[in-house]
């Protein structure tokens, strides 16, 4: 006959939390999680095996090392793009909206755009599929392959570096980024001007618009190349 489990041992048991299974997809929601509250330096095998309440050890079962964890948890993120079927009719707002879309989900996890950039080819499921739709929507345009190739790369690269730029403060808040932006322009306007008579007479307009319309600006003519080059 067993001996019964005392009474304050049966509450102690009841109340241990559970440990979940480790599993491939908790270790690099788990890393993303990370990524999102303390940024992607803090992102390494220790760091995610502590939150998980293991040792670094147990995580090389699943993942090669900190680079993989990286790209996996990219895929993740890549994930949350929605990806339209080809119109050719209507190829330039869908590479927009893509664009967008993009650059929107990045920024949301502030480091991830770094992976982009260390990654010269993503090879996630998701990742394919968003080069799928993006070399389908630009072959529907009517460009070449080599050049559809050739704008894939060329359109990555900016969202990529929009996202970067929405996503990083720079340590600083908005009255103290609009304060250096005001100091940079004085500086600009104190320089010789005979010998920079372009960066001078400019500083009016330097620092005009709002990220949105730099954006926009910088996809169209991104997209204003890639029409005519379709005709």
């Amino acid at each position: 006959m067993s001996v019964p489990v005392p009474p304050w041992q049966q509450r102690a048991a009841r109340e241990r939390p559970v440990k979940r299974p480790l599993s491939l997809e908790l270790i690099v929601r788990t890393a993303l999680e990370l990524l999102d509250t303390e940024g992607l330096d803090a992102v390494s095998m220790r760091k995610v095996a502590q939150r998980l309440g293991t040792g670094a050890a147990s995580l090389y079962a699943h993942v090669r090392n900190k680079d993989e964890l990286h790209e996996l948890m990219l895929d993740l993120v890549i994930g949350e793009i929605e990806v339209p079927d080809p119109d050719p009719a209507n190829w330039r707002q869908q590479i927009k909206d893509l664009v967008n879309r993009q650059v929107e989900v990045f920024s949301a996890h502030p480091g991830i755009a770094q992976v982009v950039l260390r990654t010269p080819a993503p090879t996630g499921s998701n990742a394919l599929t968003v080069t799928e739709a993006m070399l389908s929507i630009l072959r529907a345009a009517g460009l070449p392959d080599r050049e559809v190739a050739f704008a894939v790369d060329a359109i990555a690269l900016f969202a990529t570096a929009a996202a970067m730029e929405l996503s990083a403060d720079f340590g600083l808040g908005d009255e103290q980024r609009a304060e250096r932006i005001r100091q940079v322009e004085q500086y600009f306007a104190a320089l010789p001007a005979d010998r920079f008579p372009t960066l001078v007479s400019m500083v009016p307009v330097l620092s005009q618009g709002d990220y949105r319309e730099r954006f926009e600006f910088g996809l169209d003519l991104l997209l204003d190349g890639v029409t005519a080059r379709s005709r």
